[in-house]
C-alpha cells in the first residue's frame, strides 16, 4: 500500500519504520518538510533527532500537509490531538474524500502538568470531530490507547492483550485490520467497538494510561480484557 502519515514525531517516526519493513510505500506529512529535515535536537521521548532518524530511513518520503498524495491508500493521523484538524485542513477535503483514515490521535492538554486533561471528552470526541468535518473520509479509530513501540511489535507485551478499533464503514476498518495483522495483531487481539463514536471512551483511557505509565515506571503494557 501507499500509506501516508500525518505527523513527523516519535510515534510517526516508528510507524514510518515498521512500514517501510513490511514492504509498503510511505510518505510522511509535515508542516514545513525542509525544517523538519533540519531538525537536529533529540525527541525528548526517543532520544533520537529527526534528522538522525530520517538518515537511517530514506526511503521514507517527506512532504508537506498540502503536497500528501492524491493516490495514497491510507491515510495515517499521527498528529498531536490539539492541532489534528488544522493539520486535516491543510491536507484538505478533496484528498482526504473517500479516503482510508486511521486516527491515533488524543485530544490530550499538557497546560496543566501531568496527567493531562482532555480538550474534549465525555459528549463527543476527537475522531467523531473529524469524522463530522469530513463525511466523506472513512475514519478509523485505533492504536490510539498504546505506546508506539507496542503498536508495531505487540509481542513487547506478553499475553494476550488487546488492540481497540471503532468506526462507521466495515470496509475500512478491514483495511486496518488487515494492516494490524501485519504488524502481528491477530484478529482474536482486535476489538472491534462499534462506531466512531467509541473513540469517546477511548480517548478518554488516555489520562489513566499516563497515570498507568508513570506509576509502573514503563510505557511498554497494555490492556487485557478477559471473557467467560
Amino acid at each position: 500500500m501507499k500509506i501516508t502519515i500525518l505527523g513527523s514525531g516519535m510515534v510517526g517516526q516508528v510507524l514510518a519504520s515498521k512500514f517501510i519493513e513490511l514492504g509498503h510505500e510511505v510518505w510522511m506529512a509535515t508542516r514545513d518538510p525542509e525544517i523538519t529535515k533540519a531538525r537536529t535536537d533529540p525527541n525528548p521521548m526517543s532520544g533520537i533527532s529527526f534528522s538522525s532518524w530520517y538518515a537511517k530511513n530514506p526511503d521514507v518520503t517527506l512532504c508537506s500537509f498540502g503536497q500528501v498524495p492524491e493516490d495514497s491508500d491510507l491515510l495515517i493521523n499521527a498528529t498531536a490531538g490539539v492541532i489534528s484538524l488544522k493539520a486535516l485542513e491543510a491536507v484538505s477535503e478533496k484528498i482526504l474524500k473517500g479516503k482510508v483514515l486511521l486516527d491515533l490521535a488524543n485530544p490530550l492538554d499538557f497546560s496543566k502538568g501531568m496527567p493531562p486533561s482532555l480538550t474534549v471528552c465525555n459528549t463527543d470526541s476527537l475522531g467523531e470531530q473529524i469524522q463530522r468535518t469530513y463525511p466523506s473520509t472513512k475514519v478509523v479509530k485505533g492504536l490510539n490507547t498504546l505506546n508506539c513501540q507496542v503498536m508495531v511489535a505487540p509481542e513487547m507485551v506478553p499475553g494476550e492483550h488487546q488492540v481497540f478499533i471503532c468506526g462507521n464503514d466495515a470496509d475500512a476498518k478491514a483495511v486496518v485490520n488487515s494492516l494490524l495483522h501485519e504488524m502481528g495483531w491477530p484478529d482474536s487481539r482486535i476489538l472491534d467497538l462499534g462506531g466512531i463514536e467509541a473513540s469517546r471512551g477511548t480517548e478518554m483511557l488516555m489520562p489513566f494510561w499516563m497515570s498507568l505509565m508513570g506509576s509502573l515506571g514503563t510505557a511498554v503494557m497494555n490492556y487485557k480484557i478477559e471473557r467467560p
